[in-house]
């Protein structure tokens, strides 16, 4: 099937007068001479591909493609096409295969079918430039209308730039563990269950962290964590007239003690009575990443421990590390930090990718707005939102919804511990503008409103600078801003990221 190996080039393989589209083809697995060929080479020319610089061992080459009909039939035939979402049959397919000094080979990595010879080939998907197959309707399985929407208002994203993309961080997650994620030194703080809670969240504000793995001395076992969440919904418990807990409780009042009274509600309002045991989401460090990432986003949580037990009944446990999507993402650009190109995807403008919560347009039907707060809203509205809305930060605004600062349970929140901040306080009462000024240091150079804490970015901004900017420690979500006016239009978190990269 193939011919002997030879230097090729891309421009002998379309059909004049046909539009070319650039199609990129990369081999990430090393080799000393690595050679394309494939269908639209008719399996004759070979095309020598270069390695990346400052990536030796990823190699690519661009070529010009026409955008018709490549094998097509080959796929109905095949039981090894992976690919089962049946829209994208509509996209011209291609097969080709790489020649590793010498050895014919295919990126098993990649979709595949069964060639004429009993080959396995692999299968790259090209569509025309500018344009989007009527397939991409509101029928579209798999793809939720924001994805069809977005996918919709800018052809110039190509499908398959989303699927190589996709794959190959799919790849490197699948293939990376948790251990990979352990810093040479650190500092991590566990609390003891019979700790009082007031106790506990001084420990965490003057720790500067926003949550803590419980450790059960009676069980030898770590059981739960601790987190600011935690924290805002003894707030409110504390502003609730009809509520057990008072301010003289919370002085004795345990850890476990809380976590009980929490069950307990929960059991109150499951109408099916069904049995609520504490779950503690962790992970192990020979898990990979894809797995931790998946946790994190399933669970709804940001952080989890990582643990090591030698015992197979998990006794002895270790606790190692505590994982998030941010150390997660570090990795990943760090990976890919010298192949972006095998990465397209990161290149396209944030504001053209289904990605994050935006502003409703004017008259777009079932528009949630985003939640944001006035200086003026009161701090009980901000814990309200926090939990109603389930998130970990709120956009400060003026009447302009232009950004003044931001407010966080990660940090706001737990600032509420210091000096037993929450006792001196109503939770009507006090403005979120008042709330800022607690947490804020004296001799802050920032003034009030401290924009030096807001994390911003532009729609024209693209995913890999995002990507960037989100990997940095501490940075949970980027605010899409305005230019100029800072003008609040969307709001990009690390759950967001993930989301659209895992598909």
């Amino acid at each position: 099937m193939f011919a002997p190996v030879a230097d090729g080039a891309c421009e002998g393989s379309g059909v004049s007068g046909s539009i070319m589209i650039p199609q990129r083809f990369v081999w990430p697995y090393g080799g000393r001479r690595v050679f394309l060929s494939g269908s639209f080479t008719r399996w004759s020319d070979h095309i020598a591909m270069s390695p990346m610089e400052g990536c030796p061992a990823v190699f690519q080459v661009v070529c010009n493609l026409m955008p018709g009909f490549h094998q097509m039939a080959a796929m109905f035939k095949s039981k090894c096409f992976s690919l089962k979402d049946h829209w994208k049959i509509l996209f011209p397919l291609v097969q080709y295969k790489f020649n590793v000094d010498g050895e014919w080979r295919h990126d098993e990595q990649q979709p595949s079918v069964s060639g004429s010879c009993g080959v396995v080939n692999t299968i790259y998907l090209v569509r025309e430039p500018d344009t989007l197959p009527s397939i991409l309707s509101n029928e579209a399985p798999g793809r939720s209308q924001m994805e069809i929407d977005n996918m919709e208002a800018n052809s110039r994203m190509p499908v398959s730039d989303v699927v190589v993309s996709r794959q190959r961080i799919s790849v490197f997650l699948s293939t990376h563990t948790a251990y990979d994620l352990l810093p040479e030194s650190g500092k991590i703080i566990a609390l003891d269950i019979n700790l009082p809670v007031k106790q506990a969240f001084h420990v965490l504000y003057e720790q500067g962290v926003s949550m803590a793995p419980l450790w059960d001395f009676s069980r030898s076992q770590f059981v739960g964590v601790l987190s600011a969440m935690d924290f805002i919904l003894i707030l409110k418990e504390l502003g609730n007239h009809g509520s057990n807990l008072t301010q003289e409780q919370l002085e004795t009042h345990t850890i476990a003690a809380w976590k009980e009274g929490k069950l307990h509600l929960r059991r109150t309002l499951d109408s099916n009575g069904g049995s609520h045991p504490w779950r503690f989401v962790h992970a192990g460090p020979h898990e990979c990443l894809k797995d931790v990432a998946l946790k994190i986003l399933q669970n709804k949580v940001s952080t989890i421990p990582i643990i090591h037990s030698s015992s197979e009944h998990g006794s002895f446990p270790q606790l190692l590390h505590l994982a998030s999507l941010s150390g997660i993402l570090k990795g990943i650009c760090r990976h890919f930090k010298h192949s972006l190109s095998s990465l397209p995807i990161l290149q396209h403008p944030v504001g053209s990718i289904p990605l994050g919560a935006w502003m409703p347009k004017v008259g777009e039907p079932n528009g949630r707005p985003l939640a944001m707060l006035r200086p003026s809203a009161s701090l009980g509205a901000a814990l309200s939102m926090f939990v109603q809305a389930e998130v970990s930060s709120i956009p400060v605004v003026d009447d302009n919804d232009s950004l003044l600062d931001i407010y966080s349970r990660r940090c706001d929140i737990t600032a509420l511990a210091k000096d037993k901040a929450y006792a001196r306080t109503s939770l009507e009462e006090i403005s979120i503008h008042q709330a800022l000024l607690l947490g804020q240091d004296a001799n802050s150079p920032y003034g009030l409103y401290n924009g030096h804490r807001c994390h911003m970015c532009l729609r024209s901004d693209s995913l890999h600078k995002v990507m960037e900017r989100l990997s940095i420690p501490g940075v949970r979500r980027l605010v899409v801003v305005e230019a100029g006016s800072k003008r609040v239009e969307g709001i990009i978190s690390l759950s967001d990221v993930f989301r659209f990269l895992l598909g």
